[in-house]
């Protein structure tokens, strides 16, 4: 593949993720780019990496997905090339992040994550965000995968039940 096609793909995510306040998932991504049909899966994937080796973007990976997040240096990059991208493209990245901005950002509210520990039992990981500042964060012991499991599976749910239990526990009057 052409060298300047990978460059053009790799500025196309710096946009994206700068024109987002929170982390975005890899299947958001890849659906963006698959559904305007700029490059196949494996190409966005090998830019993907490219980033996250130069330190462009980070990752943060889960049990269940990988998001990433641009990074100061990609920021910077990005400031310097931005002109490179061609406005039609801008605006196709600004009207996906206008239609899906409310699932994109509920998306990146919660996340939820498991490990085993070292006494073979299962400590999970739950969070809250709002754009970048953790509302809440919740860790529990498990005896098994299965429960971690669920226990992620639910917190999409129920996070907005246990996050206004806990602040009514908190800070209503006895």
């Amino acid at each position: 593949m052409a060298t300047e096609a990978l460059t053009q793909y790799k500025l196309m995510i710096l946009y994206l993720l700068h024109s987002v306040k929170y982390p975005l998932s890899n299947s958001r991504l890849s659906g963006f780019f698959l559904d305007n049909e700029y490059t196949t899966y494996f190409t966005l994937q090998q830019c993907i990496n490219d980033l996250v080796e130069a330190s462009l973007i980070s990752a943060e990976h889960s049990q269940s997905t990988t998001r990433y997040e641009i990074t100061e240096e990609g920021k910077q990059t990005l400031n310097f090339f931005s002109q490179d991208i061609p406005e039609l493209v801008r605006e196709d990245i600004d009207l996906f992040l206008s239609k899906n901005k409310s699932r994109l950002q509920s998306e990146a509210a919660l996340y939820s994550d498991y490990s085993e520990t070292d006494t073979k039992e299962y400590l999970v990981q739950l969070e809250i965000r709002e754009n970048r500042t953790l509302l809440c964060r919740v860790e529990l012991t498990v005896p098994d995968e299965e429960s971690a499991k669920a226990l992620c599976l639910k917190w999409e749910a129920k996070h907005q039940k246990v996050y206004t239990y806990l602040l009514q526990e908190f800070l209503g009057e006895e």
